[in-house]
């Protein structure tokens, strides 16, 4: 199995259930609080390594609490900190988050996760230039996501970039990266002169892999649209579930499964990831995604 190397976010989640959402000015009593290791980066790097992957991680935290909560968490779950850097003066990134009537509602606030620059990015460029796959998310600087993909198609090394938070992208990122995991909202965002989302799907064959929650992921192949489905499951907690997708995605494709097979891995994996509280909480080993897969695949 080769390596795969995150440049991304780290972040602790203070996560409140609630069975309501309030609305603007409102209180309501929520049902429990949980703090556990997040950001889209950290998380994408723990589905990796729980699937068995070799995974480095590129990051930043504050020099802080929490940020050693992020740092020991990677160390249990077996993901390299050697290139995880602690600034001071600035804390580690925080992500609020809200589950209720089914679904998530999240304000991040980056903090360290700022200072994932180039320079950071330089100390790790001998694991970059080794990786089998890159996976990359938009909650550090877009300029070092720019950075990093350059370097990468220099190098010839696949690139997945999970273009979330969602932003308008420059034309020329899209190019250059391998796959872009879009939701269909974060598709729209990304090219707002295209609503129609199939017609994005055709210009970009078999690059834009995009997640439709439980009903999986559609591409198009270059021939026709093909849709992999996701497991039909009982939801707990939504949040993580695309980190989950891609983290595993990577490892299969690192594996040198097809670009189908390699799809259906991660639905599996984000599928079961939902049955448990916490973006990390049901991240699934390989054993048990490969039990779900299917024969057809």
């Amino acid at each position: 199995m080769g390596k795969i190397v995150v440049v991304g976010s780290s972040s602790i989640d203070l996560v409140v259930t609630s069975p309501k959402r309030p609305i603007a000015g409102e209180t309501v009593i929520g049902e429990s609080f949980h703090i556990v290791p997040g950001g889209k980066g950290a998380n994408q790097a723990v589905a990796a390594a729980r699937a068995g992957a070799k995974v480095e991680m590129v990051g930043a935290v504050g020099n802080d609490q929490f940020g050693d909560m992020v740092l020991d968490n990677f160390r249990k779950q077996g993901v390299s900190t050697k290139f995880m850097k602690s600034v001071t003066n600035e804390s580690t990134g925080i992500a609020h988050i809200v589950i209720a009537e089914g679904d998530n509602s999240i304000v991040v606030v980056p903090g360290a996760n700022s200072k994932v620059d180039r320079s950071l990015v330089d100390r790790a460029k001998e694991a970059i230039k080794d990786a089998s796959v890159v996976l990359l998310q938009l909650e550090i600087p877009l300029d070092t996501v720019m950075y990093v993909a350059d370097l990468c198609k220099k190098w010839e090394v696949p690139v997945i970039l999970n273009p979330a938070p969602a932003k308008i992208l420059p034309l020329e990122l899209v190019e250059k990266v391998t796959y872009l995991t879009p939701n269909e909202h974060e598709c729209r965002a990304i090219f707002r002169d295209c609503a129609d989302v199939e017609k994005l799907l055709k210009r970009y064959p078999n690059k834009i892999i995009l997640s439709e929650g439980s009903q999986g992921v559609r591409y198009f192949d270059g021939d026709r649209f093909v849709r992999v489905p996701a497991l039909s499951v009982n939801v707990v907690d939504t949040t993580g579930a695309g980190d989950t997708f891609n983290g595993v995605f990577a490892v299969a494709l690192s594996q040198g499964l097809p670009l189908k097979q390699a799809i259906r891995y991660g639905c599996v994996a984000a599928s079961l990831s939902v049955t448990k509280l916490g973006a990390q909480g049901g991240m699934p080993a390989m054993e048990e995604i490969r039990k779900h897969v299917g024969d057809e695949y």
